[in-house]
């Protein structure tokens, strides 16, 4: 592109030169690697912070053996997917009432909101609507149940547990997100307390249904217990978690054929059809899927240090003030004690270290599942450097193919899910609610996933001294037995991400 300078419209030329030099000249921003995450995020992002590693990673070889084993699928542990009630599922002879539930957040606490929503609707005998997903503030998606979620499976699955209709009759037609904006409801809940009990749902929800025929409740989220339900309600909270919930036909659509793409780069898999991860697992290519959560708000509510210097402390701390008015539990802590006790995220580059200490090398294809990468390309470019198949949505699939899902962050996520449900390994950067999910999904897949030991790593991060042999080596001890072995849930714990014992049996 050439630019001629006239001395009247100079200014103006300038200006827009500065504007659009990023957009045409995107090659020189840009590293060899396939994937595309958010280049101009950030634009004063750090150099390596970890460069004695990643030089030794970048030279270092994998043995065959090594790799192999990597490869190894989970052997069968004793446990299969047991999610039938103990006794013959019914329906009430008559239904209490309609149950409401609006729910915040993004997909998957979402996704764990709907199975409650279920669980609460069997407790009270009630016939559950289809439960309204509200606008995240972040992400700003309005996307809803039935853009996501097949609605027609959901319902066919559950017909014989619960009553569940795709929307009111006309006689409760007033009960809206609006109508309970603006006033208060005697038809509204919004009193239910964190983790509650089955009894202070019969307590103080089913009297509202009995009186009015309608309870909508809200908030909703993280608001049934985990502890002290029957068998038969855990599992039902399984069987819609694991059965009841499929994405949309185009949303399977264009993850098969991500799958595809990603198992056979060459392309030689054929058309893909609705059957077709079932019909071609045996002899199939196999990829990791790595989940990087390293957005601002992330990397701005740990408080930790990573390395961008004072611009980078002064612009994550200007936003925990914004945010969350400077209220941040991690914020009494230093650096130091806060990476010892596991509570940073990894990096890009340090999730890149870690892959490579198991084992995994430049001929790895890695499928990106992440949003905007705080830090940009400088951030994303280590990563890059150490696995250059790396791949993301926008890499494998056309414009056209990503149109129903651009712009959504939900659609966008749940792509993320279904191709991380497919892949051969799974591996997440911090724990949160992708993370979750997976894990416990996978989990009742029996599929190989690595959990990463943050407490481990955040002392070995630390080290900077350490080489990379004694880093390799405190890496594959510390994560022998972290790649999916069963873990039985213990009291409190989410039965989402622990399915065992409650929704697993003994094979």
């Amino acid at each position: 592109m050439r630019l001629q300078y006239q001395p009247h419209r100079g200014e103006a030329l300038s200006g827009l030169f500065v504007l659009l030099f990023p957009v045409i000249f995107t090659s020189l921003f840009s590293t060899l690697g396939h994937a595309s995450p958010s280049m101009f995020s950030e634009w004063n992002a750090p150099k390596p912070k970890h460069s004695r590693l990643l030089k030794s990673a970048l030279q270092c070889e994998t043995t065959n053996a090594q790799h192999s084993h990597l490869w190894i699928p989970l052997a069968n542990q004793g446990w299969r997917p047991c999610v039938e009630s103990t006794k013959a599922p019914s329906l009430p002879e008559k239904s209490q009432g309609y149950i409401q539930v609006f729910l915040d957040g993004g997909l998957n606490q979402q996704r764990m909101g709907i199975c409650d929503a279920v669980a609460v609707a069997k407790i009270l005998n009630a016939t559950l609507v289809i439960p309204h997903l509200e606008v995240n503030p972040v992400w700003k998606d309005s996307s809803s149940f039935m853009d996501i979620f097949d609605v027609d499976h959901f319902i066919n699955v559950l017909k014989d547990e619960i009553s569940i209709v795709k929307e009111l009759p006309y006689e409760f037609s007033f009960s809206t997100r609006e109508y309970y904006a603006i006033a208060i409801r005697a038809t509204r809940i919004k009193t239910a307390p964190v983790h509650a009990s089955a009894n202070w749902y019969l307590e103080n929800v089913l009297p509202v249904l009995q009186s009015y025929g309608i309870a909508a409740i809200a908030p909703f989220s993280h608001r049934l217990a985990f502890d002290n339900l029957s068998m038969d309600i855990q599992r039902l909270r399984c069987k819609v978690n694991f059965q009841a919930l499929v994405f949309v036909p185009h949303i399977r659509q264009l993850g098969d054929a991500l799958v595809s793409r990603l198992r056979y780069p060459s392309g030689k898999s054929g058309a893909v059809g609705t059957n077709y991860l079932q019909e071609s697992t045996v002899g199939a290519g196999k990829f990791v899927v790595l989940h990087l959560r390293f957005d601002k708000d992330m990397a701005a509510h740990s408080a930790c240090d990573f390395g961008g210097g004072k611009a980078e402390k002064l612009a994550l701390a200007k936003y925990r003030q914004v945010i969350w008015q400077g209220r941040v539990l991690n914020s009494q802590f230093t650096n130091v004690e806060l990476r010892n006790q596991g509570r940073c995220p990894l990096t890009p580059e340090e999730i890149g270290l870690l892959l490579a200490a198991l084992g995994f090398d430049n001929t790895t294809r890695l499928y990106l599942a992440s949003h905007k990468v705080f830090g940009g390309e400088a951030r994303i470019s280590t990563l890059q450097k150490l696995f250059p198949l790396m791949e993301d949505k926008k890499s494998l699939a056309s414009t056209a193919e990503r149109a129903q899902i651009k712009g959504k962050a939900s659609l966008l996520a749940a792509v993320d899910y279904y191709v991380s449900m497919h892949s051969t390994i799974f591996i997440s950067a911090s724990p949160g609610n992708m993370h979750n999910a997976l894990v416990g999904h996978r989990t009742f897949e029996n599929l190989k996933t690595i959990r990463p030991n943050m407490a481990l790593l955040g002392q070995l991060f630390l080290n900077k001294s350490i080489s990379w042999s004694d880093f390799q080596q405190a890496v594959v001890e510390g994560h022998e037995n972290r790649q999916g072995q069963i873990r039985l849930r213990k009291p409190k714990q989410s039965i989402y991400t622990y399915p065992a014992p409650y929704c697993m049996c003994h094979a």
